[in-house]
């Protein structure tokens, strides 16, 4: 296998997750949007290793959204902070997933 096949990247991931007993989020919360980068060889890797830490931490997640890694989203025009690109760095560096933010929902939306 050539270099280029396994070179891992960071992706960006954005995870809802439902309730689950021992879950650590709000009382009222009705599930929670967390902002994760991870590293793979490709985005399905990343998305498993994402949902399989997640599950471990005794989340519950339902959905996952993928916005590529730092190059893709440099391309389309994303503004990535000296602070993000830290933690993109990072998962790379610890091959691993880092969760950035979490955000509670309260009957199912995010609070304004």
């Amino acid at each position: 296998m050539s270099d280029k096949t396994n070179k891992q990247q960071v992706y960006t991931l954005l995870v809802e997750v439902g309730r689950k007993a021992g879950d650590g989020l709000p009382k009222e919360a009705s599930g929670a949007a967390l902002m994760c980068y991870a590293s793979g060889v490709d985005e399905a890797e990343a998305v498993r290793e994402t949902v399989a830490i997640l599950k471990q931490a005794d989340l519950a997640p339902l959905d996952v959204t993928g916005y590529g890694t730092l190059e893709e989203r440099l391309e389309e025009g994303h503004d990535i902070s000296d602070e993000e690109r830290g933690l993109m760095q990072r998962a790379l560096d610890e091959s691993s997933v880092v969760v950035a933010q979490m955000t509670p929902f309260f009957d199912g939306k995010a609070p304004q």
